[in-house]
């Protein structure tokens, strides 16, 4: 096989902000492996510096596994997954992207979607969540507005005013579900305070309140919550899986954080087993990096896969989460295209699994 790689800038129609900061430009590495057949895959890496990746870092990732890639057969991807592991730790949204290329080549040269590949029913997907960022209270009422046909927001907390940004919300979407994510940016004392203004919002759960090292700190809450509580930044890898069973209510597992496909089902399985719920969540990436993790959707209990929903200039077509519902591409592997921008011309509109 051959590899390459290309780094591009995705913007954001709004400044995307959360408890740790904001940007409106985001870059990612598109991953490309080719056969012999010039049959190609592609993937997407979204590094996030929170896990010690940038776009610099994953192109030398890359290059450190461009051995392994272009000689390994492409059919065992269980065994790409490994060596990379083997090869380097952390770098994940490296791996994932390239993990992401093998199962869209393997399914392109089968003729057949990743999730029929998979046996999953496109129909059993969640609806997917729509992010409200941090924001003053006039953006926050707009972006609320913006989302009108999304039935569920997330919304980001994690400042000074979370009761105000609730209240805010709630004024605009009196009937949405809502869903908070805090960012790791309350302590524990803080995340109980909230507790009942959170009840009084009718928020449905509430991810990564506390510090991921805080793991006393999330078991203590979650003892004493009248919320579910999931695990996001505390739940990396499958290896965190085991020790979140009797601290969380359920994990929220990224492609971009836990290194591929393959390590991912593994965690899903793993969460199943020990009785936790199952989201999946994603960075800002373009719908090259949201289809590969929402043909994985139909597993799910909570899905949060509105990354490039949230673009002004989207450069593929994939998987999308119109009025929520997850549309997964039916064409061979992810049955990602480049968008009419990208290409410079119209996308050949591709059949649609929709959940129902």
């Amino acid at each position: 096989m051959k590899l390459t790689y290309e780094t591009r800038t995705l913007h954001t129609k709004h400044t995307f902000t959360i408890a740790r900061g904001g940007a409106s430009s985001w870059r990612v590495v598109t991953v490309t492996l080719t056969d012999e057949d010039g049959v190609f895959g592609i993937g997407e890496a979204a590094p996030s510096r929170f896990y010690g990746e940038t776009p610099e870092t994953v192109v030398v990732a890359l290059e450190q596994f461009r051995p392994l890639l272009e000689s390994i057969d492409p059919w065992c991807m269980e065994t790409m997954e490994e060596e990379m592991n083997r090869a380097l730790r952390g770098n994940s949204s490296a791996k994932s992207a390239a993990s992401a290329a093998l199962h869209d080549l393997a399914g392109k040269r089968l003729g057949l979607p990743l999730y029929r590949l998979w046996g999953l029913d496109a129909s059993r997907a969640p609806h997917s969540s729509f992010t409200i960022g941090v924001a003053p209270e006039q953006e926050l009422r707009l972006k609320v507005r913006e989302a009108a046909a999304y039935p569920i927001l997330k919304v980001k907390l994690g400042t000074d005013r979370d009761a105000e940004i609730l209240r805010v919300i709630r004024e605009e979407a009196p009937d949405k579900v809502l869903r908070v994510d805090a960012n790791a940016a309350w302590t524990a004392r803080q995340a109980l305070a909230m507790m009942d203004v959170l009840a009084e919002h009718r928020v449905e759960f509430v991810e990564q309140p506390l510090a991921p090292h805080d793991v006393r700190g999330l078991r203590f809450v979650r003892e004493r919550s009248t919320l579910p509580i999931i695990a996001d930044e505390s739940c990396v890898l499958l290896s965190d899986v085991a020790r979140m069973a009797d601290t969380v209510d359920g994990i929220n597992i990224k492609l971009a954080k836990c290194g591929g496909l393959r390590e991912a089902v593994k965690m899903i399985v793993a969460a199943r087993a020990n009785g936790l719920l199952v989201m999946m969540g994603c960075m800002i990436e373009s719908s090259l990096g949201i289809t590969a993790a929402a043909h994985m959707a139909p597993l799910l209990d909570f899905a949060d896969l509105d990354g490039a929903a949230l673009l002004a200039d989207d450069p593929y077509t994939g998987a999308t989460i119109e009025n929520g519902v997850i549309a997964i591409p039916a064409e061979p592997g992810l049955g990602v295209t480049p968008s009419a921008r990208a290409a410079g011309e119209s996308p050949a509109r591709g059949r649609r699994a929709r959940a129902g």
